[in-house]
């Protein structure tokens, strides 16, 4: 297995699948060489409530992903979902020696801005530049050598509950995996299925996962605003299986087969067969009623979502319109109901800006583990070190200081 050292794992830990996707670096980016995907049972909107079953699953994901890919997965970097994510922007103000930017004035109004209390139970996960200000000029994205007295940053501070992603590393540490980072999954999608000019113009990215709605608005270039709903596929399916009394692995079947976002995009009234509970006989039932089932519950979570956007301000700073992915985004009908709710142009989004199984991973369910393995290269090139470590136990300790070094690197 010579190539490990030259290997990227993201391992996407939902609330109904957990996909392992494993990429190799390449001259021209990374090539996907191998999938595995595995039903998860032991998370609940995104976050851990059966370790041993979670486990279980990552096990057989990984396992799959080892298989295809002729190689020993040993550390991945780990997505982390869920209503406890809270994320705020942060601004810091310092004065600069010398008249001249340098490394340490850089660190210093990073550190100013991140100086905000935050509840001893909850984990800082991200820090991320939006853009930083010197003499009142803004919009400068590498203020490095720049002239000026007065240098201001603004950030974006995204947190997690702590024991959620101790969770994580935990479930991660009993498959034999070494978690090397925890990475939010609406900026992993992101980086898998936005275009640069996107981010640049102003977009909104919508991803409907199993469990948990992720969101994020990005405008010039950098993120302005992150939130995850409680809300995904796995309620839709719940809602049909109780509305058709059907048993739920059957109404997550006729969901994907016959399921449209709402009944007046129905080209018919077609009649479909919907299996019973408890062995009785199979039913006979007009899929405009499964519609109708489906549709409310469709609304509600792109009206939240829109709802996030226009609570934040930034619902008319999204020109590029909105971008939706994740499994329940290949809904028949989405696009178009969403559209209706966002009063916006929306694509659906798929992974890109990849080689090798492109042509397996082209799909929105598969967009956070692209995301993850896009974001360790860009982690591994700004490190310029090994993405393979010893496993350690003291992790949240050190992904605060991971991350201050990678932004720091970044802007040297």
């Amino acid at each position: 297995m010579s190539r490990n050292s030259e290997l990227i794992v993201g391992l996407d830990i939902g609330t109904t699948k957990i996909c392992a996707v494993v990429a190799e670096e390449t001259e021209n980016g990374i090539d996907v060489v191998g999938i595995g995907t595995h039903p998860s049972s032991g998370l609940r909107k995104g976050v851990v409530i059966d370790i041993d079953a979670t486990v279980a699953s990552i096990k057989n994901a990984v396992e799959e992903a080892e298989l295809m890919a002729d190689c020993e997965i040993t550390s991945v970097y780990a997505g982390i979902a869920g209503g406890h994510i809270r994320a705020f922007n942060s601004h810091g103000v310092v004065a600069v020696k010398d008249r001249e930017v340098r490394e340490i004035d850089i660190k210093r109004v990073i550190d100013a801005a991140k100086a905000v209390a935050i509840p001893m139970d909850r984990e800082v996960i991200h820090v991320i530049p939006q853009e930083f200000i010197i003499d009142e000029q803004d919009g400068i994205r590498e203020p490095l050598g720049m002239s000026g007295v007065r240098l201001e940053a603004k950030i974006h501070i995204v947190t997690a509950a702590v024991t959620s992603a101790q969770n994580i590393v935990k479930c991660c540490n009993k498959a034999g995996l070494n978690v090397v980072d925890i990475v939010l999954e609406p900026l992993a999608s992101a980086e898998a299925v936005l275009a640069g000019d996107e981010r640049d113009l102003g977009v909104c990215m919508v991803d409907i996962g199993g469990g948990t709605t992720d969101i994020a608005v990005f405008e010039g270039g950098s993120i302005k605003q992150t939130s995850v709903l409680g809300l995904g596929g796995y309620h839709l399916s719940n809602d049909i299986a109780v509305g058709l009394r059907t048993p739920f692995d059957e109404a997550e079947r006729i969901k994907k087969k016959f399921g449209l976002a709402a009944a007046r995009y129905l080209p018919g009234d077609d009649v479909i067969t919907v299996p019973s509970v408890g062995g009785r006989r199979p039913r006979e039932v007009s899929r405009k009623i499964l519609c109708e089932i489906i549709e409310p519950r469709v609304e509600e979570v792109l009206t939240l979502a829109h709802q996030e956007v226009v609570r934040s301000g930034l619902e008319d700073r999204i020109p590029s319109g909105v971008v939706l992915t994740g499994g329940a985004s290949s809904l028949g009908g989405l696009i178009e109901l969403a559209e209706e709710i966002f009063e916006t142009p929306v694509r659906l989004g798929v992974p890109s800006h990849i080689g090798g199984l492109q042509d397996v991973v082209r799909s929105p369910m598969y967009a956070t583990g692209v995301g993850l393995v896009l974001f360790g290269l860009s982690q591994s090139r700004a490190h310029n070190q090994s993405r393979f470590r010893i496993r350690d136990e003291s992790i949240f300790g050190r992904v605060k200081q991971r991350m201050r070094d990678w932004f720091y690197s970044e802007f040297s």
